[in-house]
């Protein structure tokens, strides 16, 4: 005979699993993502974005840096740009950065694949979530 505690541990066993599954699925808060580019050249640097559980960004792109907030409805996603730091970018990375801030600020809705990120707008960005 299954003890009421046995019926409930499994219970909360298949509620865990069925949000893990979800997770996966999910809207990445709390993950770094790298975008799928190349980087500029004479840099090997690619630029990541850093977004936190609430939705917050830090964005490190391939000279400038700065913030920015994610809002998230369904497959629907707002990205609203904050100040963005300029640190003397030569002038094609400084229009790339721009580009790039520009592209996330017009994506509309976002596609999770595994460990891919794809943002949907008139540029589509793709991002891969760093391994931990």
């Amino acid at each position: 005979m299954v003890s009421l505690k046995q019926m409930v541990c499994a219970a909360a066993a298949v509620v865990l699993m069925a949000g893990a599954a979800h997770a996966e699925d999910g809207f990445p808060f709390g993950t770094e993502m790298t975008l799928e580019a190349l980087p500029q050249p004479g840099s090997k640097r690619i630029p990541n974005i850093e977004i936190g559980d609430n939705g917050e960004v830090v964005l490190e792109l391939w000279c400038k840096g700065g913030k920015g907030q994610f809002s998230v409805a369904g497959n629907t996603v707002i990205f609203v740009p904050g100040q963005i730091q300029d640190r003397s970018c030569p002038p094609a990375k400084a229009q790339a950065d721009d580009d790039l801030v520009a592209a996330l600020s017009s994506v509309e809705t976002w596609k999770r694949q595994g460990e891919f990120l794809s943002l949907i707008g008139p540029k589509p960005l793709r991002f891969r979530m760093n391994g931990n």
